[in-house]
């Protein structure tokens, strides 16, 4: 089977490779690297001759809001027009949990979108969305922070190492396409407070954390225990953050 993965050289694209590969699939990793760029089509027709499969990773190079709608707008319909004229048989795109409690502003915006131009193209498809990744923990620290103070709500969130995320996007590339969403998030749940006090204590990073009810998610979003959580038939990970970070700081 020949998969086509736009954004295949990122952090989720070349694991995403790498796993359908080590299965024995054509797996093309197409991005700006390899001569294909999906803003204006270059490379486009001839990366995606022959494909059955089409899995979009790419992410907007910048959170503007105005900035994130226009990427995935003009991005995603290029690319599903692409493959219309391909003949590609499954679009499969990584999306976020939670996008439709928070699309009416910022980087959520884009990926409501980005989705509801899925939905309503020809192409069969199936929307993977993802819990945040242990890898961005240090973001979310960082747009919290005041000064020493890194002020955070006490909201439960389930986040998940980017090799699960990796593994869930290749495994539904190779399925049949839902039509729909395939939720997926990390074995266990945390308070996000918790979480990144653990993280930051385990660096050594002399930063306090403080529970704030009233602070925002990425400065951006209000929310609560709901808005960031799967629903109960998500797919769980196999990677605990305790084991992710133990692997982080041995690296380091």
């Amino acid at each position: 089977m020949k998969i086509v993965v736009i954004g295949g050289t990122g952090l989720i694209g070349s694991q995403v490779v790498t796993k359908l590969s080590e299965h024995g699939h054509e797996a093309v990793a197409a991005s700006p690297d390899t001569g294909v760029n999906i803003l204006t089509g270059e490379g486009l027709d001839a990366a995606l001759a022959g494909a059955d499969v089409v899995v979009d990773v790419s992410n907007s190079p910048s959170f503007e809001e105005s900035a994130v709608v226009e990427f995935f707008e003009t991005a995603t319909s290029k690319l599903l027009a692409a493959e219309a004229t391909a003949g590609v048989g499954h679009h499969v795109a990584l999306s976020v949990v939670g996008t439709e409690r928070m699309a009416d502003k910022g980087y959520f915006r884009g990926k409501a979108v980005q989705e509801a131009l899925i939905r309503g193209f020809s192409v069969p498809y199936s929307i993977v969305h993802a819990t945040q990744f242990f890898e961005f923990l240090k973001g979310i620290a960082q747009t919290a922070t005041e000064g020493d103070s890194v002020r955070l709500p006490p909201v439960l969130f389930q986040p998940m190492a980017s090799e699960d995320v990796a593994k869930a996007v290749a495994r539904t590339a190779v399925g049949a396409p839902v039509n729909g969403i395939v939720e997926v998030a990390g074995p266990e749940p945390f308070r996000m407070d918790d979480l990144i006090r653990q993280a930051l204590a385990a660096r050594n990073d002399p930063r306090t954390v403080v529970s704030d009810p009233k602070a925002l998610y990425f400065a951006t979003y209000e929310v609560d225990d709901t808005t960031l959580m799967p629903g109960p038939d998500a797919r769980l990970g196999d990677v605990r953050f305790q084991d992710w970070l133990d692997r982080q700081l041995a690296a380091a």
